[in-house]
């Protein structure tokens, strides 16, 4: 019985250490905040901020509950094993091993332990070099994502879209939510490449074709990333998207340029002017708090802009589809020869094998 009682005190350490590095008890504490938040009388008058709060209450409970349980649980094992009653020791060593299986399962999430992994994210495609070739596989890339999405049960929101000038979108931004998306995607960050036999060549010759995407944690509350209004380029015009004959007859686009890191961001999806400018706002900050992350800087007019040419040549992943069948990323060297089940949506396997790539970096 006593050494049953050090194994279950050696494993409440490492349950707690883990639970340090995924932030549970700081998660816990913004839960119960959020929580007397919601008690409030007025709470459901701004229906909007009350959704989000709601939302948020859901997904931090998601994060803290199993750990919480599991520590909890382990605390009433470890007194019953302390009570020396030989007759509750099988009782107890398998309530232990099942508390351990539970454990190794929730232990999994440390490879989230970054600090913006526990967000959802906003995800963008781009067309690259390829002409129509490029624009099709940007839509290939589309799908397969949203194929993956579907799958695990995440929330997918079409942001703003541009169509192709023949066939597939030339770019297409959306927001993803979910445990830990962008804790997951974050590795899809990059350049993706596609060899094939090209269906709009006559001659159906091979065509190499490059698509970016741009992954980075939605940001969506102003105090986050406090940005200065005189760094702001903001414009207005009229919306190029498909629509009735009343789609182009007022300004609702927005454009806002970032003046110090020269960062873009156009939206026009929204009817309202209004929405789209808080929607532009939303990815511009996400986009500044990711740069913040990456140049560890807190002063954002020192922030250097994102040099988006310089990563166009250098991909993360090949898809071949000819003249053999592969799919490789150049990082991890993780491979699958079977490119029409990855164009489906199963990326788990790339995924993990990134995440267990960079585990210590």
């Amino acid at each position: 019985m006593h050494e049953l009682h050090v194994q279950i005190d050696a494993l409440i350490t490492d349950v707690q250490d883990a639970m340090g590095k995924l932030s549970i008890r700081e998660s816990a504490t913004e839960m119960q905040s959020s929580q007397t938040e919601s008690q409030a009388a007025d709470f459901w008058n701004d229906n909007l901020h009350a959704q989000t709060v709601m939302q948020k209450i859901s997904k931090l409970e998601t994060k803290t509950s199993p750990w919480l349980v599991l520590e909890r649980e382990l605390r009433e094992t470890k007194d019953l094993s302390a009570m020396e009653d030989d007759s509750l020791t099988d009782e107890l060593t398998k309530k232990y091993e099942s508390l351990r299986t539970a454990f190794t399962k929730l232990k999994t999430q440390l490879k989230y332990s970054g600090q913006y992994d526990d967000y959802d994210a906003i995800v963008s495609i781009y067309a690259g070099a390829g002409g129509t070739d490029a624009q099709d596989w940007a839509q290939m890339l589309l799908r397969m994502y949203l194929r993956w999405a579907e799958s695990h049960g995440f929330v997918v929101t079409m942001i703003d879209e541009s169509s192709g000038d023949e066939a597939g979108i030339k770019s297409v931004t959306l927001e993803v939510a979910g445990n830990f998306i962008f804790g997951k995607l974050k590795g899809e960050h990059g350049v993706h490449r596609l060899v094939r036999l090209s269906p709009f060549n006559a001659d159906s010759l091979r065509q190499t074709s490059f698509a970016k995407l741009e992954v980075i944690p939605k940001v969506d509350t102003p105090d986050a990333v406090v940005i200065d209004e005189k760094d702001l380029k903001i414009d207005v015009y009229r919306s190029g998207g498909k629509g009735g004959q009343s789609v182009n007859t007022t300004d609702s686009a927005v454009r806002i340029t970032h003046l110090p890191t020269n960062i873009v961001v156009a939206i026009q999806n929204e009817r309202s002017q209004l929405q789209n400018r808080e929607t532009a706002m939303t990815i511009l900050r996400s986009k500044l708090a990711q740069l913040q992350a990456e140049q560890h800087l807190d002063d954002l007019s020192k922030l250097k802009g994102p040099n988006e040419q310089a990563a166009w040549g250098n991909q993360i992943r090949s898809y071949v589809l000819h003249p053999y069948k592969q799919v490789k990323d150049v990082r991890t060297r993780y491979e699958s020869s079977d490119p029409d089940a990855v164009l489906d949506g199963k990326l788990d396997d790339f995924i993990d094998a990134y995440l267990e790539h960079t585990i210590g970096e």
